[in-house]
């Protein structure tokens, strides 16, 4: 890639709209989206989108095909990681020792999979990492339950794009409640994930809610990833019996999930049906409590 290049990508990306369509599109995925959906999830006027649309395509960070009667917006990864690329190829000039990203970001995303390629893992467990905005609530449950139902086939982790910095104190009391662990529960950064010497993940999973417009990190790259959007309890307002509420919600939600994955016989399992088999996991919920 040439400077021109690059610069014009990183110029089309550093418009706040943009990015937020732009990082829309790579949650969606290969599929790709139409442009009334764009705009109806991210409260886009259609004059507006139409615009930033053609700022990212001239930029070539987004590719575009017709479907019936719509038009199908999809992020171009090829260029994607070319920009990657640029701005990392020094990174491994530098001593051995200096931790180098590029194998952990220039790959292809997980839905390029082939179907005969099988999921296997040198490790004697499956790490696992589970992200959302505060790491406070959701995903601080989700490791807890992860670590739990998972008897020592999984290594759980979790982290946020924006940590708040502390556990919030419901979901804390609750998963003492009910017994699950807490040792070492902590609010944090996910940049402590791509730091020398933290450990290779083999799945990620968002846990944040798309529903609700939420801004879901993004982890490009080899392991494994899903979505299994939940509502925040930790946003919820009100007395103290309606946020516990949400936390109980919410852990339900998770541990169903939870439950389902770490039940799975992964090891062997096509990587195709295994990334199917975790997309159809987001979808699940929970029956009603009686």
């Amino acid at each position: 890639m040439e400077s021109k290049q690059a610069i014009t990508a990183l110029a089309a990306l550093a418009q706040e709209t943009r990015l937020a369509i732009y990082r829309y599109l790579i949650q969606a995925g290969e599929a790709g989206v139409a442009a009334g959906q764009i705009s109806e999830s991210l409260h886009l006027p259609a004059a507006t989108l139409s615009f930033h649309l053609k700022t990212l395509r001239q930029a070539d960070l987004l590719l575009c095909a017709r479907e019936g009667r719509s038009l199908l917006y999809r992020v171009n990864y090829a260029m994607m990681n070319q920009l990657v690329a640029y701005l990392l190829e020094s990174c491994c000039s530098n001593p051995p020792t200096a931790f180098c990203l590029t194998d952990n970001l220039i790959s292809t995303d997980d839905t390029n999979l082939s179907d005969k390629e099988s999921f296997m893992s040198n490790n004697q467990a499956y790490n696992i990492l589970f992200l959302c905005t505060g790491n406070s609530a959701r995903s601080i449950m989700a490791e807890s339950l992860a670590q739990h139902w998972g008897k020592g086939r999984f290594n759980a982790y979790s982290a946020g794009s924006n940590p708040t910095g502390e556990v919030n104190p419901l979901a804390l009391e609750l998963l003492e409640r009910l017994k699950m662990p807490t040792e070492g529960l902590r609010s944090k950064s996910w940049s402590e994930f791509s730091a020398a010497g933290a450990p290779h993940m083999d799945f990620v999973i968002t846990v944040c809610d798309n529903a609700a417009n939420e801004v879901c990190p993004v982890w490009p790259g080899q392991p494994m990833t899903a979505h299994w959007g939940a509502p925040d309890p930790a946003a919820v307002q009100g007395e103290r019996i309606d946020k516990m509420q949400a936390m109980r919600e919410a852990f339900r939600i998770l541990e169903n999930r939870i439950k389902i994955f770490t039940s799975l016989s992964i090891q062997g399992l096509e990587k195709l049906k295994l990334k199917e088999k975790m997309d159809e996991i987001g979808n699940t919920h929970p029956q009603a409590e009686s």
